[in-house]
């Protein structure tokens, strides 16, 4: 099921599934950015980000934080790894759409996972760029629609 963020409760499980999938999909950067990134999910991102949860009765098992905007910008997108490949990342993606609309974000070049992902879906691709803070090229994409 698909419902709202609920602060305090979930911000553990939150970071935990941050912290789990960006070692898989983001592990060019490293441990430590992923450590420091985790407490910035929890301390800055949560807090700002309107965000959903896909909870199978037993906790999130993912999530996707929009930040507001024209058009709505995903700030965050990430899926339990052991619950990945079975619909829920679909599930909260189209939940977000039908609430915000065209959606854009970007995504690491080297994010083969998130990337896959973003082509099946339809996003389009609107250009690359150099991320200074990560040192890493991006690709802005573009959600269908």
């Amino acid at each position: 099921m698909i419902r709202p963020y609920s602060p305090g409760v979930d911000d553990d499980a939150i970071v935990r599934i941050f912290t789990q999938a960006s070692r898989l999909a983001h592990g060019f950067l490293g441990e430590d950015y992923i450590l420091k990134a985790a407490e910035e999910v929890r301390s800055l991102y949560l807090p700002n980000a309107e965000t959903h949860v896909w909870d199978d009765g037993n906790g999130p098992r993912g999530f996707i934080a929009l930040i507001p905007g024209t058009p709505a910008e995903v700030g965050g997108f990430f899926m339990d790894p052991a619950h990945r490949g079975q619909g829920h990342g679909r599930a909260l993606m189209d939940d977000a759409l039908r609430r915000k609309g065209t959606l854009e974000l970007d995504v690491f070049k080297r994010n083969e996972i998130g990337r896959r992902f973003y082509a099946r879906y339809g996003f389009t691709d609107l250009g690359e760029r150099h991320d200074s803070r990560f040192d890493q090229p991006v690709i802005r994409l573009r959600s269908p629609g």
